[in-house]
């Protein structure tokens, strides 16, 4: 199977659905949702089951190359690519203790589509919503503490989304994925209104279906610097998130044109405002609402747009407050 002309026609799609190539640069990504966690990312919930609501929209409209130089053949015709998923989050939190931490578990499954227009390239290719990837957390540790909290598990994300190595209307990734994470919340002040977290997700991947190729391993960071009001119940703050490849993709038997070499290992920075504010009556808590916006910059050999995420978290039972 020759990968290369499909490459250099710019086939690209979205890292929570989908793996993308840039232009002449054959970069492929993994399956982390960049931003998808944001202030308190390093705090595990209290005990008990959650159900979340995520709504993702990326808008993408640079392609950089691997020095952050925008490519465009025709600055009057540039492409541009839009993604909407939706998943629905399973989180459960027990009582049971494992090396003094809460053990969890999550599943989210989810649905995408993608629209990806290069009209320089005569190129406008739509894929209607669909069932993508299922991520799986089996382990979900959380401790805390009086001015820190820690968490740190282990995912997988299962190749259920439609995938075909020769198609160009994936919603599927076509292999698995793993990833290891450790992440803390730490708070500056006695009463815990003050905080700044990050967590570190480590993605490595099995090889793609019928494709001869396996994306390299993947480091992601997601966090923010937030303020809490209402004893924590409404949080404001800046998020961000980072993504770098650590290692080269591997394309197995496939020959790598002298002019593709060296495949480059992409990088990129989002930053934002957050907003949770809770929806609750005076005895009773039903759901938190989370907005998250961030602007891409300092991308390389990838995509540079802007991501909003949206969640809505639903403790069951409700809270009484």
């Amino acid at each position: 199977m020759n990968f290369w002309p499909r490459f250099a026609a710019a086939a690209l799609a979205c890292a929570f659905i989908l793996g993308f190539v840039a232009p002449a640069h054959a970069q492929l990504m993994g399956h982390n949702t960049k931003g998808d966690f944001g202030l308190q990312s390093g705090t595990q919930p209290e005990p008990g089951f959650y159900l979340s609501g995520m709504f993702v929209r990326y808008d993408g409209d640079t392609i950089n190359d691997r020095d952050g130089n925008s490519i465009a053949l025709d600055p009057d015709e540039k492409g541009e690519l839009d993604i909407n998923a939706i998943a629905l989050g399973f989180w459960w939190v027990s009582p049971w203790k494992i090396l003094g931490a809460n053990y969890g578990a999550m599943a989210f499954p989810a649905w995408a589509n993608n629209k990806f227009q290069a009209p320089i390239l005569g190129v406008e290719k739509k894929t209607d919503l669909g069932f993508s990837d299922l991520y799986v957390q089996p382990v979900n540790l959380g401790w805390h503490t009086s001015r820190a909290d820690f968490t740190a598990g282990f995912g997988l994300f299962m190749p259920t989304g439609r995938y075909d190595a020769d198609a160009s209307d994936n919603i599927g990734m076509g292999m698995w994925s793993y990833e290891l994470y450790a992440g803390t919340t730490l708070f500056f002040d006695e009463a815990k209104t003050w905080h700044f977290a990050t967590t570190g997700f480590f993605e490595w991947h099995g090889e793609k279906e019928g494709a001869d190729a396996t994306v390299g391993n993947i480091l992601t960071l997601e966090g923010g610097l937030g303020k809490s009001y209402l004893e924590g119940a409404v949080q404001v703050g800046v998020s961000y998130y980072a993504q770098f490849k650590l290692t080269e993709d591997d394309f197995g038997s496939t020959p790598i044109p002298p002019e593709f070499e060296p495949i480059p290992k992409h990088r990129v920075w989002g930053f934002g405002p957050e907003l949770s504010v809770p929806i609750a009556t005076e005895k009773t808590l039903y759901s938190i609402l989370s907005a998250r916006y961030f602007w891409e910059v300092g991308a390389r050999s990838t995509v540079e747009g802007r991501t909003l995420i949206v969640t809505a978290t639903f403790p069951i039972p409700s809270v009484g407050l």
